[in-house]
């Protein structure tokens, strides 16, 4: 199941992480690509240390708390610090998968990667190039959300990050452990809690758990 959130952070957050993302010291991104992935990856990526790279991620964690697309979506165990990258003029990620298991930093836990992640940061319209391309059943779909936008995807997806040609594409990026590990089961419970949702407001039941 491939979906997009709209609207994880508001535009005076996205506006506020920009701003403190354009001061940070910046790495290179092969610091968290694997072996195979680390080939084909040019990009920057803040440090998990990064003072700025913690805080965003917390708020970026309590958002995702109080978005219940998102909770119903990937029915979350773990989700994974997030994680921010920066693509210039000529940068891009080739095809990849996201590696299975991610050991947490500063932590023993080892989280299982079953649904990756894109936060959107840049305003669409400030780059050109930077799709973010993910092969699924229906074929190669290219995501360019909205700033403050999300977009939620198996982690065993092909998919890629083509070169930007123009401006800067910034975003944060993540994994979550989801409770249900496989990917069809999950998107069943998805659509029946969607539906139960559309069913308890027709009928204007404010908990449709009663």
């Amino acid at each position: 199941m491939l979906l997009a959130i709209p609207a994880v952070l508001s535009a005076a957050d996205v506006a506020a992480c920009a701003a403190d993302l354009a001061g940070a010291e910046w790495a290179d991104g092969r610091i968290t690509a694997g072996t195979q992935s680390r080939t084909v990856k040019d990009n920057g990526q803040l440090p998990a240390t990064s003072p700025v790279a913690r805080a965003w991620g917390d708020r970026i964690l309590d958002a995702l708390g109080a978005a219940p697309l998102f909770v119903s979506a990937a029915l979350p165990h773990r989700t994974f610090p997030p994680l921010f990258n920066r693509y210039g003029p000529g940068q891009s990620f080739g095809t990849h998968i996201d590696n299975a298991i991610r050991p947490i930093p500063s932590t023993s836990i080892k989280l299982r990667t079953d649904l990756s992640a894109t936060l959107f940061l840049s305003d669409p319209d400030s780059y050109e190039g930077g799709e973010l391309l993910v092969e699924d059943a229906f074929g190669v779909q290219a995501i360019k959300l909205a700033a403050g936008d999300m977009i939620l995807y198996p982690a065993s997806s092909l998919h890629r990050v083509t070169p930007v040609s123009r401006g800067v594409r910034l975003a944060s990026f993540f994994w979550v452990q989801s409770m249900i590990r496989d990917d069809n089961a999950r998107a069943m419970l998805f659509d029946l809690d969607q539906t139960i949702q559309a069913l308890a407001a027709t009928q204007g039941i404010d908990d449709p758990q009663v």
